[in-house]
């Protein structure tokens, strides 16, 4: 493309259909609500629902928004996600690997009941389905994959050592998978959120020792609101980054800088 061809239309997502896991809760709703207001229809497959406000914040973007309960680590979960969404929607252009969870304990209390959950919403789950629509991606010639990884995956995780090792390896996985892929006009990258004012850090916040501590680590000097990851999300998903791929992109204020 001639540098005078370049338009902020190539950061449009009109025509274009993504499933968001986890897209209706945190930062998966980011995500969701960032893809809409680029001009995508969403699918967001997961374990519930919301109170319906996911489905408000698409559809006041003149989007579609379809939901499907599922148990994202069933063995059938790829197969059924990939065939309800070309059934509802009509085709997939963009998956963000979104769901996640993170339980904490000490390494000494840190076992395999901990561990293999873990293991495999985080990082079998987001494989699979990765698989799976890489493979429908391959056959329609483009594609984008967005796993959502962490600034844990550069650092070592105290209390989670699942949480890590998983993160380490959505890290992995996205930069093998782009080496395959990109062959056949699919990108595959990553965004890895900083320290975000949800409700999961809602304890950490409101003790002032250990919020302080967290704000000494951030230039930004402020924890990240959900609208920071907004921008990067559309870009990844959109035709502006079609020459972006294996990379991983760190959304924290400059955390990873001190």
């Amino acid at each position: 493309m001639d540098i005078r061809d370049f338009s902020l239309d190539l950061f449009s997502l009109a025509g274009r259909t993504a499933i968001v896991t986890g897209g209706n809760s945190g930062l998966g709703q980011a995500f969701t609500l960032a893809l809409a207001k680029a001009g995508a229809d969403v699918f967001v497959p997961g374990v519930l629902d919301d109170d319906g406000t996911t489905r408000a914040l698409v559809e006041a973007e003149g989007r579609r928004y379809e939901f499907l309960e599922i148990d994202l680590t069933a063995a059938d979960a790829p197969a059924r996600i990939v065939d309800t969404c070309l059934q509802r929607m009509g085709g997939i252009d963009v998956l963000v690997n979104s769901a996640g969870i993170c339980k904490l304990a000490t390494v000494d209390a840190f076992g395999r009941e901990e561990w293999d959950p873990m293991v495999a919403v985080n990082l079998t789950a987001p494989f699979a389905l990765g698989h799976a629509v890489s493979q429908h991606f391959a056959a329609q010639g483009s594609g984008k994959i967005i796993n959502i990884a962490s600034l844990f995956a550069f650092l070592g995780g105290q209390w989670s050592p699942a949480y890590a090792a998983t993160k380490h390896g959505i890290v992995g996985f996205t930069k093998a998978y782009c080496d395959e892929l990109a062959q056949h006009g699919v990108q595959v990258n990553a965004i890895a959120p900083g320290y975000f004012a949800t409700a999961i850090t809602q304890a950490t916040r409101s003790d002032p020792t250990t919020n302080q501590r967290v704000l000494d680590h951030i230039p930004a000097g402020r924890w990240g609101e959900l609208a920071d990851l907004m921008g990067a999300t559309v870009f990844l998903a959109s035709p502006a980054s079609d020459y972006v791929n294996g990379h991983t992109l760190t959304v924290d204020g400059g955390y990873l800088v001190r």
